[in-house]
């Protein structure tokens, strides 16, 4: 058995021990991919079988990371094959569900909304905050979902459950699980932490988890351009410390500066009063060194020089603080009811200089911009579940959240230092900005026979919104013709589905819903930010996005239930879509910023647009060791832009590729199970995307990719194995290899290389 496992790792050694508090694995229900009676509990926030939902969902347990073993959060999401996620750095990871990125997917931990105030249209890295090595479970909801989360769950919901504390019975129940993991591609280092003490009516969970990432280590073999993602410089600090030099890197594979450390906590109460009365405590916190940004520390000037000496994020810091009582009582009004008040508090830096040839002298490119931008977030929630009787549900609740903003910002002149530290633009409006909303919502689920099952939904959301711009104190080169900027928006959502089974093997579904984005303080309130040679202002007009959904699904199991055939559609209509558009400042079109000449957009709300695609895959499990697994998700968007700046007529606009519009991608997996071992073996494959399906104006870094002039992304396939041996109920040997034939790719819209050849390692020994 040693040697059939030693050839099959080929000398990739990776360990894991499992601590009590993990059950050992079930043989087979490990193996088995199709699970007919599998329960979500993020559709409607409360458990429920998958087969009786109408949304196309996604589940990831812990048992399957424990095999997959991703680096971060924003990894995990990408080894599903469902999931596009971009990369601008290596701490990065902003995932695209159905062409929806950053503030028009939502993010929900433990049934808090992450997504706040400040999240922007472009690409986000939040999600990689979230301690992968805590979570239970997550679970992905595509396309609108607003009747039970609100704002922002245009494209899906990425609902992640963390692990909760286990009570004792008859004597204090105490578990201890310590890890190391490690892997190649970046010299990844990550230790973690987390012990249980659980006795009849209280119990602790208590985790750390410190990881250290070095500069990531790209693919070797590069098609169809081989200088496309090499690093050949990264800028330095010369001999005589007085100006900014290129230094020549002595591997263009590693990309330079892209590492990063960062620190995850949590720690977890759960009391019981009784049986139908638990209240619990959830405090978490993530913080990370700088972060830069490499995509822009590897652009080139006009000159030649790189156009950026420092530029990055960090520190980032969230911490959340969330209070919880759940209640069991079949009553008149509820059979089930959660309430959750949490309060979090973000606090975001950035930081750019550019490239300078003389500290000495008076160029802008001698100072560092720092932007501060701090977030308080409270919120309230309330879910009760109802059985009206046997196979007739309500779901009911209501949600208000408020967020506060406070942004400042400074300039250091590098070599003269802190002494000449003034006030510079700030990101966000100077004066403080505040939001309020509260929703409530209604959803009933009706199964009316073994046949057929109906449930619809609505949900009514009062939005608030105020930036207050400080002209008299404010250091802004530009003058804005107002001194607030004040917004109340409104939205009723509603959805409807049918799910129809005419034999027990063959399901039919067909959704319709609803979702909207109110206007955010980053929509609203955005000062200033060059992008390339571009510069956005902001626009007090702003209105609402609003989603229009449908979509059908079929679903069938054959031979006896051992392949299930799935395929989706979904069309998605955009009204109001807020895009970055040409715009017009005071009479003119460009100005200068930061001493470039900036062509002038502005969020701008579009006549219509929509994103339509196709989903599709095949699960079998042949018997109980060997399964298969393979899926495919396509995906267009198209906006209409017009050609003039406030021109109504139709025939003049023209029809524009959206942002954020993956290529064809999925997955292929071959999964063997055999009593304690198990491994899969997987490629990941995305096509290419060509100059022609870019957008305008585009947020995709086009100007990163094998073709800088007319924009491309090449196509990609990996080949990876993961494998695991369970030497004990308590001891598992996890061993893995990703890149197989060390292929150089980019995700798309990535600005930033995918690791090249990674092995993979951990060890957790429980004590």
């Amino acid at each position: 058995m040693k040697k059939i496992l030693l050839s099959t790792i080929m000398g990739m050694i990776a360990i894991t021990i499992l601590t009590a508090q993990d059950n050992p694995p079930n043989d087979t229900a490990l193996s088995k991919l199709i699970n007919l009676n599998e329960v979500v509990f993020s559709a409607n926030k409360a458990e429920e079988k998958k087969s009786d939902v109408p949304y196309t969902i996604d589940i990831l347990k812990a048992k399957e990371l424990e095999l997959s073993n991703p680096q971060s959060s924003a990894d995990m999401l990408a080894n599903t094959g469902s999931i596009m996620v971009q990369k601008s750095q290596g701490g990065g990871g902003s995932p695209i569900i159905r062409g929806f990125e950053a503030n028009r997917v939502l993010i929900v931990i433990d049934g808090v909304r992450m997504n706040n105030a400040i999240y922007r249209g472009g690409h986000l890295q939040d999600v990689i905050t979230i301690d992968n090595a805590m979570l239970d479970r997550t679970e992905i909801i595509y396309g609108p979902s607003s009747v039970m989360y609100g704002s922002d769950a245009l494209g899906g919901v990425m609902h992640f459950y963390t692990k909760n504390p286990l009570f004792g019975i008859n004597k204090m129940n105490f578990k201890l699980n310590s890890s190391i993991r490690y892997s190649s591609a970046n010299q990844e280092k990550t230790g973690h932490l987390d012990f249980n003490i659980g006795f009849k009516k209280i119990a602790s969970l208590t985790s750390i988890t410190y990881s250290d990432f070095d500069d990531t280590r790209t693919g070797y073999a590069r098609n169809p351009n081989p200088s496309f993602g090499r690093c050949e410089y990264f800028s330095g600090v010369n001999a005589l410390g007085n100006a900014d030099s290129m230094i020549r890197n002595s591997n263009t594979n590693i990309q330079k500066k892209s590492g990063y450390t960062q620190i995850d906590l949590m720690e977890k109460l759960l009391f019981k009063a009784n049986d139908n009365l638990r209240i619990g405590l959830n405090v978490q916190y993530s913080t990370s060194s700088v972060i830069n940004r490499y995509d822009r520390l590897s652009e080139y000037s006009g000159s030649g020089n790189l156009k950026f000496a420092e530029n990055g994020y960090g520190p980032q810091n969230r911490m959340l603080v969330a209070l919880y009582t759940t209640i069991r009582s079949v009553g008149k009004f509820f059979d089930n009811m959660r309430i959750t008040a949490a309060y979090q508090d973000i606090n975001q830096e950035r930081f750019n200089r550019r490239f300078s040839t003389d500290y000495t002298s008076s160029s802008n490119n001698n100072f560092k911009t720092v932007n501060m931008e701090h977030v308080n977030v409270y919120s309230l929630n309330a879910d009760l579940r109802k059985e009206i009787k046997e196979k007739h549900e309500l779901s009911y609740g209501i949600e208000s959240v408020g967020n506060k903003v406070t942004s400042t910002a400074n300039k250091t002149n590098i070599y003269t230092g802190a002494a000449s530290t003034s006030p510079a633009d700030t990101r966000y409006a100077n004066g403080g900005s505040k939001t309020f909303n509260v929703g409530a919502y209604l959803t009933n689920s009706w199964e009316i026979n073994e046949k057929f099952i109906f449930s619809d939904g609505i949900r009514y959301t009062y939005n608030t919104l105020t930036s207050n711009f400080d002209t008299s104190a404010t250091v802004s080169n530009f003058q804005f013709p107002f001194t607030s900027v004040k917004q109340t928006n409104n939205a009723l959502n509603g959805n409807i589905a049918l799910i129809m089974m005419p034999e027990k093997n063959i399901r039919f579904s067909i959704l319709g819903s609803t979702g909207f984005r109110a206007p955010n303080v980053e929509d609203m309130s955005k000062v200033y930010e060059s992008v390339g040679t571009t510069v956005i202002i902001p626009n007090s007009k702003l209105k609402p996005e609003y989603a229009y959904n449908i979509e059908g699904g079929l679903s069938t199991t054959i031979m006896d239930n051992k392949v299930k055939i799935e395929a989706v559609y979904h069309y998605t209509f955009l009204k109001n879509a807020i895009v970055a558009k040409a715009y017009t400042y005071e009479g003119k079109d460009s100005l200068i910023f930061n001493g470039v000449l900036s062509q002038v957009l502005s969020p701008q709300n579009v006549d219509e647009a929509y994103i339509q695609g196709l989903y599709g895959g095949i699960s079998a499990d042949f018997n109980d060791n060997v399964s298969f697994k393979t899926s495919i998700t396509y995906t267009m968007g198209q906006y209409r832009q017009q050609l003039t700046p406030l021109n109504n007529d139709a025939n003049h606009d023209t029809i524009i590729p959206m942002n954020h519009i993956p290529p064809m991608f999925g997955k292929t997996s071959i999964l063997y199970h055999f009593k304690k071992f198990e491994s899969e073996i997987y490629a990941r494959y995305s096509a290419a995307k060509v100059g022609s399906d870019y957008s305008l104006g585009t947020e995709d870094n086009e100007l990163y990719s094998a073709d800088p002039v007319n924009g491309y992304m090449p196509g990609w396939v990996t080949f990876n194995v993961k494998t695991a041996y369970r030497v004990t109920k308590n001891v598992t040997i996890n061993l893995g290899i990703e890149n197989l034939f060390d292929v150089h790719y980019r995700m798309f819209a990535s600005g930033f290389s995918s690791p090249g050849r990674n092995i993979i390692g951990a060890i957790r020994i429980k004590i």
